[in-house]
């Protein structure tokens, strides 16, 4: 699965594109705060069975707090725009958007994916198919496929349904399996498992050095 530090480099990438002139490192800490809340459902684990991809890993979280944002923000008597201004409304959007789009959609692509509708279904669905030309099949995706069932003859939709949070168990440091092992306890904490995870990293590095050097001084501002 993607590591903390992958959501990490991911949500900095997305952040110094979309912050623009509000980038600074406060702002930039916001960002990554937000982006790392969901990783804190995988200690509810210990007390709540499939906890994890499920109590903050789903999608009403943002579609709820995205409606809200929008109603606090377009209101004329807005706390957040008459304390922060415009500066807090762009770092509250930017903030749900990467908590969507670098953690929870980035985990729906991987492994058992994520309790997507929770809690007003207990159901994983995972984002795994292809999507591709062919000049032999024309379009193919298989993402959401279609089929029918043998015994009734009904339609089935296929869109990557899983089990509920009482059977799927996504490993993680808090809980690297779903029952406690005989001796030592293997707790790692990754920080890339695949080649494409490394790279993201890395350019999520580049992204924030880069940017800092393309951040003008004070004094340079003032000899324009």
């Amino acid at each position: 699965m993607p590591s903390s530090v992958v959501h990490v480099a991911f949500a900095c990438m997305l952040a110094v594109g979309l912050l623009g002139r509000f980038y600074d490192r406060r702002a930039l800490a916001i960002i990554v705060g937000i982006v790392l809340i969901p990783e804190l459902d995988t200690a509810l684990g210990w007390v709540m069975a499939g906890a994890h991809r499920t109590v903050l890993h789903n999608m009403v979280i943002p579609i709820v707090v995205g409606a809200v944002l929008y109603w606090e923000t377009t209101r004329e008597d807005s706390k957040i725009r008459s304390r922060w201004g415009v500066r807090g409304v762009r770092i509250a959007w930017v903030g749900l958007f990467v908590h969507t789009f670098a953690h929870i959609m980035l985990d729906w692509a991987h492994l058992s994916g994520i309790n997507f509708f929770w809690p007003l279904r207990d159901q994983f669905f995972n984002l795994d198919g292809e999507l591709a030309v062919s000049t032999t099949e024309g379009l193919v995706q298989t993402f959401v496929q279609l089929s029918a069932d043998p015994e009734t003859g009904q339609s089935v939709v296929d869109a990557g349904q899983g089990g509920t949070r009482a059977d799927t168990h996504v490993a993680n440091p808090a809980q690297p399996s779903a029952d406690p092992e005989p001796g030592p306890i293997d707790r790692r904490f990754p920080i890339a498992v695949r080649g494409w995870q490394l790279y993201l990293v890395v350019v999520g590095a580049f992204t924030l050095v880069a940017k800092r050097f393309q951040t003008p001084r004070p004094s340079e501002i003032e000899g324009e």
